[in-house]
């Protein structure tokens, strides 16, 4: 018989599993902070909901396949997937969302393939697309940040419109979303796209009020703290610099050549960079130790993959964004690249 391993070099490290975890969860801190200050309380509250349902679909999926639940729950990784999904997910969703959501992730995406260590996709991200797919108005009802908003929404309201629809006075997120202008507000990189649709030029998408002067405001310091959260990874050596660096540089370079080359209808790096799920993307789904390639060369063609998606999704796709799509796709890959960038064996 055959004895498989992950091809050289390996990474020795003291640090298990649940550490690992630990730490993935405790450098995104900083972006949570972000997107509660900037988008109110609706993610910690989805956040906690989120962590919850995680922990007892584990415990339930362990029982079911006759193993202990508890060293299951020990290793945080349905901690780190709960995490990833609260936070990806418009602060003010329905409960029943995180729900459907960790169902396909811990119980699909996961355990159906064998747990931890088995699955070729990111559980986080397969349920983002499976929500996103199902229930996209849902999935995309953003609230403007609170400096755009006419009447913040304050933590009872958040509450109440995530368990009953409606908040204390009896007003639908629609209408919430809606302001006292009767306007929607789009998130910035939907708003750069339909104005693009609409016929108008980047300058003026640029010019909506979402915008600030990095990216859209509210998003721009999320995507900074969520870069601050990932540098601290890779100082802390829980993750490698090579998927992180190629994505971001891949999306750079592309998103810059097609602005020199179509100035009036492409959004600049800086837009990229600082919009959407960027650098949440680039630092922690990206850098999945599972699904992701496992040799030097192929995570860096990995990450470089999923920058050149994430511009073409965004460019011509249905979706404002496309970290979850991109992600996914180079999942697919993994298996081909690892195939031909495994290094030469010692002596051959």
């Amino acid at each position: 018989m055959a004895f498989f391993i992950a091809s050289s070099p390996h990474a020795h490290s003291r640090r298990s599993t649940p550490d690992l975890m630990k730490w993935v969860a405790i450098c995104a801190l900083p972006g949570l902070i972000a997107q509660t200050y900037f988008f109110g309380w609706g993610t910690l509250i989805q956040l906690i909901l989120a962590i919850i349902v995680a922990l007892s679909l584990e415990a339930f999926v362990m029982v079911l396949r006759k193993r202990p639940p508890m060293s299951a729950l020990r290793d945080n990784s349905a901690l780190v997937t709960a995490w990833l999904l609260a936070i990806a997910i418009p602060p003010l969703s329905p409960w029943w969302v995180v729900v459907i959501g960790l169902i396909f992730a811990i119980i699909i995406a996961k355990h159906l393939y064998g747990g931890i260590g088995q699955n070729p996709f990111n559980p986080a991200m397969i349920a983002y697309v499976v929500l996103l797919i199902s229930f996209p108005v849902q999935m995309t009802s953003w609230i403007s940040p609170i400096e755009l908003q006419a009447s913040p929404v304050g933590f009872v309201d958040a509450l109440s419109l995530i368990f009953s629809g409606f908040n204390i006075e009896g007003l639908s997120l629609q209408q919430i979303r809606s302001g006292i202008d009767g306007v929607t507000m789009a998130t910035p990189l939907d708003g750069f796209k339909t104005a693009l649709m609409a016929g108008h030029t980047a300058r003026e998408a640029l010019a909506q009020p979402q915008f600030g002067a990095i990216a859209g405001l509210g998003w721009q310091w999320v995507n900074l703290a969520y870069l601050i959260g990932g540098l601290l990874l890779i100082k802390l050596r829980v993750i490698s610099w090579h998927i992180p660096v190629s994505f971001l540089a891949s999306l750079v370079v592309i998103s810059g050549l097609f602005m020199l080359l179509t100035p009036d209808q492409t959004a600049s790096p800086l837009i990229h960079l600082f919009s959407g799920a960027t650098m949440l993307g680039a630092f922690f789904i990206a850098t999945d130790p599972v699904s992701a390639s496992t040799t030097v060369k192929g995570r860096l063609i990995f990450g470089a993959f999923i920058g050149a998606m994430v511009f073409i999704i965004r460019s011509w796709g249905g979706f404002p964004d496309g970290v979850a799509f991109a992600v996914l796709l180079a999942n697919m890959c993994v298996p081909l690249i690892d195939y031909y960038t495994k290094p030469r064996t010692y002596g051959h």
